[in-house]
Protein backbone atom coordinates (compact mmCIF):
# COMPACT_ATOMS: atom_id res chain seq x y z
CA UNK A 1 0.00 0.00 0.00
CA UNK A 2 1.32 3.77 -0.53
CA UNK A 3 -0.17 5.27 2.79
CA UNK A 4 -2.76 7.86 1.80
CA UNK A 5 -2.26 8.00 -1.81
CA UNK A 6 -5.30 6.28 -2.44
CA UNK A 7 -7.47 7.54 0.42
CA UNK A 8 -10.23 10.10 0.03
CA UNK A 9 -11.11 11.98 3.52
CA UNK A 10 -14.59 12.45 3.59
CA UNK A 11 -15.47 16.24 5.32
CA UNK A 12 -17.92 18.97 5.01
CA UNK A 13 -18.00 19.64 0.97
CA UNK A 14 -20.43 18.45 -0.97
CA UNK A 15 -20.80 14.90 -1.94
CA UNK A 16 -20.10 14.89 -5.60
CA UNK A 17 -16.77 16.40 -4.78
CA UNK A 18 -15.70 13.07 -2.80
CA UNK A 19 -17.24 11.08 -5.89
CA UNK A 20 -15.22 12.93 -8.26
CA UNK A 21 -11.90 12.34 -6.13
CA UNK A 22 -12.63 8.72 -5.96
CA UNK A 23 -13.41 8.20 -9.95
CA UNK A 24 -9.99 10.58 -10.67
CA UNK A 25 -8.35 7.80 -8.49
CA UNK A 26 -9.72 4.88 -10.54
CA UNK A 27 -9.15 7.04 -13.52
CA UNK A 28 -5.72 7.91 -12.99
CA UNK A 29 -4.47 3.78 -12.68
CA UNK A 30 -5.50 2.80 -8.92
CA UNK A 31 -7.16 -0.38 -8.33
CA UNK A 32 -8.37 0.61 -4.98
CA UNK A 33 -8.99 3.20 -3.32
CA UNK A 34 -10.05 3.89 0.63
CA UNK A 35 -12.86 5.94 1.33
CA UNK A 36 -12.45 7.01 4.84
CA UNK A 37 -14.87 9.08 7.15
CA UNK A 38 -15.90 10.37 11.31
CA UNK A 39 -18.56 10.82 12.91
CA UNK A 40 -21.58 12.22 11.15
CA UNK A 41 -19.64 12.53 7.75
CA UNK A 42 -20.07 8.39 8.00
CA UNK A 43 -23.20 8.50 6.27
CA UNK A 44 -22.18 10.70 3.42
CA UNK A 45 -18.79 8.38 2.96
CA UNK A 46 -21.47 5.09 2.15
CA UNK A 47 -23.25 7.96 -0.36
CA UNK A 48 -20.13 8.15 -1.94
CA UNK A 49 -19.36 4.69 -2.37
CA UNK A 50 -22.45 4.23 -3.55
CA UNK A 51 -23.08 6.94 -6.48
CA UNK A 52 -19.30 5.83 -7.48
CA UNK A 53 -20.22 2.10 -7.99
CA UNK A 54 -24.10 3.26 -9.15
CA UNK A 55 -23.16 5.66 -11.47
CA UNK A 56 -19.24 6.48 -12.72
CA UNK A 57 -17.19 2.85 -11.58
CA UNK A 58 -19.77 -0.20 -11.99
CA UNK A 59 -17.18 -2.09 -12.19
CA UNK A 60 -15.77 -1.38 -8.48
CA UNK A 61 -16.67 -3.68 -5.90
CA UNK A 62 -16.41 -3.16 -1.94
CA UNK A 63 -13.96 -5.09 -1.00
CA UNK A 64 -13.79 -4.43 2.77
CA UNK A 65 -15.48 -2.47 5.37
CA UNK A 66 -13.87 -1.44 8.59
CA UNK A 67 -15.88 0.12 11.31
CA UNK A 68 -14.02 1.46 14.62
CA UNK A 69 -14.24 3.83 17.67
CA UNK A 70 -11.56 6.46 18.31
CA UNK A 71 -10.68 8.43 21.49
CA UNK A 72 -10.47 12.12 20.59
CA UNK A 73 -9.25 14.37 23.17
CA UNK A 74 -11.80 17.03 24.23
CA UNK A 75 -10.23 19.03 26.73
CA UNK A 76 -6.13 18.41 27.62
CA UNK A 77 -5.91 20.54 30.79
CA UNK A 78 -8.96 18.42 32.24
CA UNK A 79 -8.25 14.96 30.34
CA UNK A 80 -11.36 14.37 28.97
CA UNK A 81 -11.99 12.14 25.80
CA UNK A 82 -14.80 11.58 23.60
CA UNK A 83 -15.61 8.31 21.57
CA UNK A 84 -16.02 9.23 17.86
CA UNK A 85 -16.97 6.56 15.56
CA UNK A 86 -15.24 6.04 11.93
CA UNK A 87 -15.41 3.76 8.97
CA UNK A 88 -13.31 2.94 5.79
CA UNK A 89 -14.59 1.32 2.80
CA UNK A 90 -12.51 -0.17 0.31
CA UNK A 91 -13.64 -0.34 -3.75
CA UNK A 92 -11.53 -2.59 -5.73
CA UNK A 93 -11.70 -2.89 -9.59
Amino acid sequence: MNGDENTVFIGKKETMNYVMAVVTQFNNGSNEVVIKARGRAISKAVDVAEITRNRFVPDADIADIITDTEEISVDEEEDRTTNVSSMEITLTL
